[in-house]
């Protein structure tokens, strides 16, 4: 696959090399840097791989980190969705991130994950069993059975997941007319504020996200999730995947208040352990050396 080596001046990730990765129909954005077996860092929305700063400056003396822009978010390409929003499903979603891995020479690693990029994490456990080793998620439960266990308290905190499904261009026209104000209130609304965000990563949020692109993409991913990543957890037929899964999430955020995450995520994996963390639901901002000591627990098992 053809990487392109390009010019940074972030300094939230010192040492790090940021690169584009062509892979077939699409095009990553990523950065990576440390020593060690590969951990893929995958960020969650409205966000991109900068959230991972602080926790992948504490890890990349153990672990090669690698901090990828999801399909449709960042500076990764935005394809359109489809009818049938095949296109951000989670399977396409984690099917750029593998060839992406074996350019950088990764037969096998492990999944830290935030928010959406659990979802492709897990489906990335599932579909490619022999490219997973572990996979840890922050904050969130599996999306099928998130969705069948709706009620009043869920739907009034995850407002934006029945907002974003609705059919284009409502959803874009109306985030898009003032999209720094949306994202403010999306992600400023939790218990810490806009505390967690350095002012260099929240400047990145909202440079990515006034782009229409992102905005059209990132309402296809949800209603990708509402519908064939749904159909796609459905044709499993109950097989669950076998790695080892973390769980954690916010003892101060909506999942918590919710959900019975554990109960959840042992319905969809077979070995899962896991509790809540001090915080909300920006994990890996607010509390980054509880996640960066959680993960490397939770890996270094199988640190070989």
């Amino acid at each position: 696959m053809p990487i392109t080596e390009l010019p940074t001046s972030l300094p939230l990730f010192p040492g790090f090399r940021l690169l584009d990765i062509e892979v077939p129909g699409s095009r990553v954005r990523l950065r990576t840097g440390g020593n060690g077996p590969p951990l893929l860092l995958l960020h969650g929305y409205p966000q991109t791989h900068v959230l991972w700063h602080r926790v992948a400056a504490l890890l990349s003396t153990r672990f090669t980190i690698i901090a990828a822009d999801l399909r449709g978010y960042g500076d990764s390409a935005k394809p359109a969705g489809g009818a049938d929003h095949a296109a951000y499903s989670k399977r396409a979603m984690a099917n750029d991130l593998v060839p992406a891995m074996a350019a950088l020479g990764h037969r096998r690693w492990f999944v830290g994950s935030h928010d959406r990029g659990a979802r492709v994490g897990h489906r990335m456990a599932l579909d490619h069993p022999d490219k997973v080793i572990k996979l840890a998620t922050l904050d969130i439960a599996p999306t099928r059975e998130m969705y069948a266990g709706t009620t009043d308290a869920f739907a009034r905190a995850y407002w934006h997941w029945f907002f974003l499904i609705q059919p284009a261009p409502f959803p874009e026209r109306m985030i898009g007319a003032d999209p720094d104000a949306y994202w403010l209130k999306k992600c400023g609304s939790g218990s810490a504020g806009l505390t967690p965000f350095a002012p260099e990563a929240l400047a990145e949020y909202l440079r990515c996200f006034r782009d229409p692109a992102t905005i059209r993409a990132s309402c296809e991913d949800y209603r990708a999730a509402a519908t064939i990543d749904i159909a796609h957890d459905d044709a499993d037929a109950g097989r669950k995947m076998d790695q080892p899964l973390l769980a954690l999430w916010g003892e101060h955020g909506a999942v918590n208040r919710c959900f019975d995450v554990l109960a959840l995520w042992r319905e969809r994996a077979s070995d899962v352990r896991g509790h809540t963390l001090a915080g909300g639901h920006y994990l890996a901002e607010e509390l980054p050396d509880q996640v960066a000591a959680e993960f490397l627990a939770f890996f270094q098992g199988d640190m070989t």
